[in-house]
């Protein structure tokens, strides 16, 4: 089964990556932790007497001899806004493994996975404010058309933009009027302050949406800081500033600061009950889906 990013960048029709990545994640659900979630959309419900029968489906009782009712777009629906950083950071470290290639491949897939069930999804792209968005639909022509900015963004050059995460969330959360799962990927490497990222994700909180942030990294390079034992000069992609330096004198306090930074981050968003999901470009997509998927459960 092809699940990470280094299995599947030979591809190039993005349709094709998204529904192998989620029928292979359905194939093997009996043997995962996420046994027992339906991947299929429930068209309809038990009846209940006492409610009105003008929505009962008669034809599915001539075949079973049971009563259900048709369940609308409005009842069952879930409503999903999925937002991607396209900052000069996320498309780090090289082209086609970078966080962006990871984001957009876990985007498609989540993205083919909402249509499959019907749910409702929509895109957005930023990095210091909103690039690219589309409408919230559950069609296919509007799963095509997530796909084709999708393809779009990952095969444009590195832009030179930073990111301005908390701004974005505040846009986001005054456009989304109706309870929403927003589905974050970003490495969340911004120029604005801690209080104004809790500020953020407390509007969206307050608007009682749902928030899943999945932190994309490079472990081994962002991390761990894996390099040879010889001088580098490291260039940051978003303000383009240089320091000459032999990695092994400052490895350790490196990742002495990483490790605070992540711990830091996954705190606030306990704080702020927003679910935090590690993820490192070559991890499975498997563990986006079944984040995903134990979310949708949860706001059912």
């Amino acid at each position: 089964m092809t699940t990470n990013i280094s299995e599947i960048n030979q591809y190039d029709n993005l349709g094709l990556i998204a529904k192998q990545l989620v029928d292979g994640f359905i194939t093997g659900l009996h043997k995962s932790p996420y046994h027992g979630f339906s991947v299929e959309f429930a068209e309809h419900k038990l009846y209940n007497f006492g409610e009105s029968t003008r929505h009962i489906d008669w034809k599915v009782f001539a075949r079973t001899d049971r009563l259900y009712t048709k369940q609308y777009e409005e009842e069952t629906n879930l409503r999903c806004r999925i937002l991607i950083d396209n900052s000069a950071s996320m498309h780090y470290p090289a082209p086609g493994k970078d966080k962006l290639k990871f984001s957009v491949f876990a985007a498609s897939a989540l993205s083919y996975l909402l249509t499959k069930q019907r749910d409702v999804v929509g895109l957005s792209v930023f990095s210091d404010k909103i690039e690219h968005e589309t409408d919230l639909r559950s069609t296919k022509a509007h799963l095509n058309t997530i796909l084709t900015q999708l393809s779009e963004l990952q095969n444009q050059p590195t832009p030179d933009t930073s990111t301005n995460i908390s701004s974005v969330l505040h846009e986001i959360a005054d456009k989304i009027h109706k309870r929403s799962l927003v589905v974050i990927f970003s490495d969340m490497f911004q120029n604005s302050n801690e209080e104004d990222l809790l500020s953020a994700l407390q509007h969206l909180k307050h608007n009682k949406h749902e928030v899943i942030l999945f932190h994309v990294s490079d472990y081994a390079s962002e991390l761990k800081f894996e390099f040879e034992d010889r001088p580098y000069k490291f260039i940051d992609m978003e303000t383009k500033e240089s320091i000459k330096v032999n990695p092994h004198e400052v490895k350790d306090l490196y990742r002495k600061e990483m490790a605070q930074f992540y711990q830091d981050l996954k705190i606030k968003c306990g704080m702020m009950k927003v679910d935090f999901v590690p993820v490192n470009t070559n991890d499975s997509f498997d563990k986006i889906l079944g984040a995903y998927l134990i979310k949708r459960k949860k706001m059912r």
